[in-house]
């Protein structure tokens, strides 16, 4: 277990921007930063980072958080495991106290393949550099291919021995399960024998964005025609081919620095790009482009350009996950190299700059290429002509019409005059692929609405915020008013803690997660004579706190400067906002208070005989009603409105 020191430290060392930076690719918008949603598909950034408070709020999804949420939400990893990927970041030794066998074996089962995986990239990395095979055969191999060292230790390359259960011995004498190396794809059972699935192969270890051990790729040295050239990791609890970019971790910051990312097909296209100073170069190993792939990428950048070496079949396969990057507004261009050339030759033989200067020349947009290579392949043939108009439709179909009605437009005339056919008719295609993919969203739409979605049911081992009823909305408004603006003054009052403390009818908050914060609160200024920090509510150790007080204490929205010199539109002053939003928020319990008496004074209306009693009675009454006016009319009658008739 960690010790909470550690944990302490790590939270305050953690800086937000720095780690979500990692991931995402950020911009500054005032005091607080903006981007592309990583946890859902979006065109226009809603995902808002507040350096001074420490947290992330989505406008579209409603995700927020703070540091630690984010890298669990992210790297789907458990809190401490969270802490843990902090504390490596920050290069801080943690503490951790005392644990029992129990909860030595309860860990081993958290991580399970997580740790299997780290053990076994260091175990095949050690092979290459320090044994003699992995030097004459698995070096040998790496350095024909140009790699210098610092590259191999770069990307952890390694090599297994060829003896057939080496690694497997290995790993059974340091207390590693068979199961558990047979599920992670590095041994195989044959006849009651285990034996090393990579023997012979060197190896490509796969990294999560921050670095992780997935999986990994085994590229065979010998000539063997019944043995496949390259074996990748099995889908298993922690690896998922299509949803995993090779050289994401190394290339992550030159992507979001250079805004703009490369992809090629293969491990050593990237790895000799990097050598080469190309750094900003990503593989799909392969496979064509699927949704998750484009999203690790949109998070740092919507410029995507694709290199290819002129094979047909590798292009036609590539080609075809290119229309969801347009549904996605990605800025997608290809490159043709030249003839006999993939990435990495052409960069050991050119060099860097003359590989940029390639690229920036030979860039095509995702349409004009399609085209190309299409007509290429269709020659005069009137059927595949026809399915290829098809296709273009298809894809030009893809661009959003509303974002990019212009680029629509040019691809639609360029495309229709190189194929040689009616402009009209092109677009009127065109229309009918949106006509069919808006049907099928609306049916899918409808299926949905008729079975329970993923997200409302109650599942286990997560914390559930519903979404609070009116009342409930506003007293926690009041708590986030009290936790952002305590400190500050007001007039009259030693600070806005002491004139809510005086207001405030404890007894009146109904959510008892509200009310025991409110007397955490209260405690703590009673006590010490100050307010508490908002780190402390922030890094509640509740987790469902956490997450609603990175909820409720979100960035504010800010306006921008352009609307202050069109529209004449103005952010007011910092102070004028705390005070209306203190004033405005006092109001609703104010107005509540008066309701509750004017609840008892009309039973005593009802009850009373005496005259001059009831006059008193009704004196107060009105006098209480004209309060309520008073406030209804300075702060608006939608905003209580929920209040009445209670």
């Amino acid at each position: 277990m960690i010790s909470p020191a550690s944990v302490q430290e790590v939270m305050n060392r953690a800086d937000i921007v720095d780690v979500v930076g990692q991931f995402v690719r950020l911009k500054k918008r005032g005091t607080n930063y903006i981007a592309n949603c990583p946890f859902h598909n979006e065109k226009t950034p809603s995902f808002n980072v507040s350096p001074a408070k420490g947290i992330y709020k989505c406008f579209g999804c409603g995700k927020a958080g703070n540091v630690v949420t984010f890298v669990q939400d992210h790297e789907k990893l458990t809190y401490p495991e969270s802490i843990r990927w902090l504390a490596d970041f920050y290069k801080i030794t943690i503490q951790e106290t005392e644990r029992t066998p129990e909860q030595q074996q309860q860990q081993l089962a958290e991580e399970g393949l997580r740790i299997l995986n780290e053990f076994t990239a260091t175990y095949f990395h050690d092979a290459l550099l320090n044994s003699e095979e992995g030097q004459l055969i698995g070096m040998s191999y790496f350095k024909q291919r140009g790699f210098r060292k610092d590259i191999i230790e770069r990307f952890r390359l390694g090599y297994n021995p060829d003896g057939g259960d080496a690694f497997y011995r290995n790993a059974a004498n340091k207390g590693y399960k068979a199961e558990m190396l047979e599920r992670a794809g590095l041994v195989k059972n044959r006849n009651g024998m285990l034996y090393d699935v990579y023997r012979g192969r060197v190896i490509f270890p796969i990294q999560s964005m921050t670095g992780r051990i997935l999986g990994f790729g085994a590229r065979i040295l010998k000539s063997n025609e019944k043995a496949p050239k390259y074996i990748n990791s099995p889908e298993n609890e922690i690896y998922s081919k299509s949803k995993v970019l090779y050289g994401m971790y190394q290339s992550r910051q030159a992507i979001s620095k250079q805004d703009e990312c490369l992809l090629v097909e293969g491990y050593t296209d990237v790895i000799s790009l990097h050598q080469g100073g190309v750094e900003n170069v990503v593989s799909s190993s392969g496979t064509s482009l699927t949704e998750d792939q484009l999203r690790l990428i949109g998070q740092l950048t919507k410029n995507l350009t694709i290199l290819y070496d002129g094979d047909a079949a590798g292009i036609k396969a590539a080609l075809r996950g290119l229309d969801m990057a347009l549904s996605q507004s990605f800025n997608v261009q290809l490159v043709l190299l030249p003839e006999g050339e993939d990435p990495d030759s052409f960069v050991q033989k050119s060099g860097a700059a003359r590989f940029h200067e390639y690229v920036k020349e030979h860039k095509q947009d995702v349409i004009g290429f399609r085209l190309q290579v299409g007509l290429n392949d269709a020659g005069t043939d009137p059927v595949k002509r026809s399915k290829l108009v098809n296709e273009i439709a298809e894809s030009i179909s893809r661009i959003n019409k509303a974002e990019d009605f212009s680029l629509q437009n040019h691809y639609t005339r360029e495309a229709a005059r190189k194929l040689d056919v009616d402009e009209a008719g092109l677009i009127n295609l065109v229309n009918k692929y949106i006509r069919d993919r808006v049907e099928n969203d609306q049916k899918h739409q409808r299926k949905e609405e008729v079975l329970p979605h993923p997200e409302t049911l109650n599942l286990p081992n997560e914390p559930e915020i519903n979404a609070a009823p009116a009342e409930d909305q506003h007293e926690w408004q009041l708590l986030r008013v009290l936790i952002e603006y305590g400190h500050e003054p007001y007039e009259g009052f030693d600070s806005v803690a002491n004139l809510i403390e005086s207001r405030v009818d404890a007894d009146l908050l109904q959510d008892p997660l509200v009310h025991r914060l409110f007397q955490e609160y209260m405690d703590h200024y009673k006590h010490f004579g100050s307010t508490p920090e908002l780190h402390f509510f922030i890094n509640y150790p509740d987790q469902e706190i956490r997450n609603k007080m990175a909820s409720i204490l979100h960035p504010r929205q800010e306006i921008s400067t352009k609307w202050k010199e069109k529209y004449g539109i103005e952010q007011p002053p910092g102070t004028v906002v705390y005070l209306n939003d203190v004033d405005s928020t006092l109001s609703y319990f104010e107005l509540k208070k008066i309701l509750i008496i004017q609840d008892q004074l009309t039973t005593k209306l009802n009850k009373e005989t005496d005259p001059i009693t009831l006059k008193v009675y009704m004196e107060k009454f009105l006098e209480l009603r004209k309060m309520e006016k008073e406030i209804l009319k300075k702060h608006s009658t939608v905003v209580f409105k929920s209040m009445k008739g209670k």
